[in-house]
């Protein structure tokens, strides 16, 4: 990921489900309206350790971040996911 870049969501998936790093980051692209954009994935320990966190980056000048959550949401549940999703800038 390259520095200039910072986490503007994280979300979890249903224990059951899951997204490759490409899907997840053409629907990131799509949803952010940039290309520039990199994702990950990170097991956590513990009680949810059965539930990856997947975090979305972009550059610092993402803007219209409500907009961006709504097609975020929109495209993993047209893909039929159901994230819990959590900004991290507003």
């Amino acid at each position: 990921m390259p520095q200039h870049h910072i986490a503007f969501f994280t979300f979890t998936l249903g224990s059951r489900e899951s997204i490759g790093p490409n899907t997840l980051r053409e629907i990131w692209s799509a949803a952010s309206g940039i290309g520039n954009v990199s994702v990950g994935r990170r097991q956590p320990e513990g009680v949810w350790r059965d539930k990856p966190v997947y975090t979305l980056y972009a550059p610092q000048r993402l803007s219209n971040l409500r907009e961006v959550e709504l097609r975020l949401l929109r495209s993993l549940e047209a893909i039929h996911l159901h994230a819990s999703l959590t900004a991290l800038h507003h």
